[in-house]
C-alpha cells in the first residue's frame, strides 16, 4: 500500500484505514476466493489492496481496447464505421448472424453497430442456447477446449437467434465483439494480438499486458500454457476457476487481455490524455445513448456509471467513465477529477459486492472534498 499525501497526511491515513475496513469486510463474505485486487488514486491519495502485481483476466474491459483499435483505424481513414459490412469484409465472418428466417441482414449492419451492440446479434455467453446448456456452463464441462475465434462465431450462427433487426435496439453481444475483432484483423492488416500490442499496449507502456493465447507480455508469441506460465489470478466462471483452462480463450476480442492493476492505470490515462485516440473519437465513443442498467450507460466500446442511480447516498459522486467485466473487473476514470479505479473481484458472482466497494471507495476519496455529479 501507498499512501500520497498533498499536505494533510492525516485525511490520507483516515481514508487508508477506512478503505481498508471496506475491503477487510467484503473479504468475510467471500469464502475461498483471493482477496481482491484494488488500484485507485485520486488528488493526494492512493490505495491498493490484494496482490497489486499479480496478471489477472480483463473481461470485457478489454472491449474499450477493441473499441479503440476500432476507432484508431477509423482516424486514419481505414475503416468506415458506418460502411455495411457487405463493402469491407468477407461475408462468411458475418452471414448467418443476423438472420431471422426472413432474409440476412448482415450486409447491412456496420462496425458502430457492433461497437454500441446494436447488431442485433445474439451473445455467446450469456443468452439462451438450444444447446440446453448456458454457454459459461460449457466451458466449466470442457475446460480443456481451445476456442477459435470463428468457432465462437459459428456457436452463435448456429445455437441461437438473433435478437432484432441491425440498428433497432441496444443489445449487449460478445459475438458482435468477436465479429468487430475480426474485422480488425480483415482492415488491419495484422492478427488482433499484433495489433493490440503495437497500437495499444506499446504505447500505453502496458508491459505485463497481452492477448492471452495469442501473445505474450512484450507482443511475442504465447507460451503454450499462458494461465500457469503468466501467474494468472483465479478467474471463476460458473463455480469453476479457468484460469489454468484452455476454455479461458473464449474471450478475444471482447474480453480475452491479461494485464495488472497498474497497467490498466496506464491504458486508462493514455485513453482519456488523447495518447490513443483524437477527441473526436473518444467524443464518439462516449455518446452514452443506450441504457444497459440502471446507472449504467453505454457508449460506443464505454460505459458510464451514474451512481445517484445506484442509491442516493452516492448522488453527489462525479460520473465516471470505463468499462465492467463480468468477473467483478472494474476500470473506471474522473480524468477531470483526476481519480482512476481499478479492480477485480476474480468471479461472475461477485459483481454485486465489486459495485458496492466501488463506491464506498469513491465515497472514501468525496469525503472533505468538493465533488459533484
Amino acid at each position: 500500500m501507498t499512501i500520497l499525501t498533498d499536505g494533510n497526511a492525516v485525511t490520507a491515513q483516515r481514508r487508508t484505514a477506512a478503505a481498508e475496513r471496506i475491503l477487510t469486510a467484503a473479504q468475510r463474505r467471500r469464502r475461498d476466493l483471493p482477496a481482491p485486487q484494488v488500484l485507485l488514486r485520486s488528488p493526494g491519495w492512493e490505495f491498493a489492496s490484494g496482490d497489486r502485481a499479480q496478471p489477472f483476466h480483463a473481461a470485457s474491459v478489454a472491449k474499450t481496447m477493441t473499441a479503440t483499435l476500432a476507432l484508431q483505424l477509423a482516424d486514419q481513414g481505414r475503416l468506415d464505421l458506418d460502411a455495411p459490412l457487405g463493402d469491407r469484409v468477407p461475408a462468411d465472418l458475418w452471414r448467418g448472424l443476423f438472420d431471422t428466417g426472413n432474409g440476412d441482414p448482415g450486409d447491412t449492419v456496420t462496425p458502430w453497430h457492433l461497437l454500441t451492440h446494436t447488431s442485433g446479434a445474439a451473445d455467446y455467453f450469456e443468452d439462451r442456447n438450444d444447446t440446453g446448456t448456458p454457454f459459461p456452463r460449457l466451458l466449466a464441462n470442457e475446460p480443456g477446449r481451445r476456442w477459435h475465434p470463428d468457432e465462437l462465431l459459428a456457436f452463435t450462427r448456429a445455437h441461437q437467434q438473433p435478437v432484432g433487426a441491425p440498428g433497432e435496439r441496444f443489445h449487449y453481444s460478445d459475438t458482435g465483439y468477436v465479429l468487430l475483432g475480426r474485422i480488425i484483423e480483415e482492415v488491419g492488416g495484422a492478427p488482433l494480438g499484433a495489433q493490440l500490442h503495437e497500437r495499444i499496449l506499446a504505447p500505453a507502456d502496458m508491459t505485463s499486458s497481452c492477448l492471452l493465447f495469442h501473445t505474450a507480455p512484450g507482443g511475442g508469441p504465447s507460451p503454450a500454457q499462458p494461465g500457469a506460465t503468466l501467474g494468472i489470478a483465479p478467474i471463476v466462471v460458473a463455480g469453476t476457476d479457468l484460469s489454468r483452462a484452455e476454455a479461458l480463450s473464449c474471450d478475444w476480442g471482447g474480453g480475452g487481455v491479461v494485464t495488472t492493476l497498474d497497467d490498466l492505470h496506464r491504458f486508462s490515462d493514455a485513453f482519456h490524455d488523447g495518447r490513443l485516440l483524437s477527441a473526436d473519437a473518444r467524443g464518439r465513443m462516449a455518446r452514452f445513448s443506450a441504457r444497459f442498467r440502471p446507472g449504467i450507460r453505454y457508449g460506443g466500446g464505454l460505459m458510464q456509471l451514474r451512481y445517484g442511480a445506484f442509491t442516493p447516498f452516492a448522488r453527489r459522486l462525479p460520473r465516471t467513465t470505463g468499462h465492467l467485466g463480468v468477473t467483478g473487473v472494474h476500470l473506471f476514470a474522473a480524468p477531470e477529477a483526476g481519480i482512476t479505479l481499478a479492480m477485480n473481484f476474480h468471479s461472475t458472482r461477485e459483481m454485486l459486492r465489486s459495485f458496492r466497494v466501488h463506491i464506498r471507495l469513491l465515497q472514501q476519496v468525496a469525503r472533505g472534498t468538493k465533488m459533484e455529479a
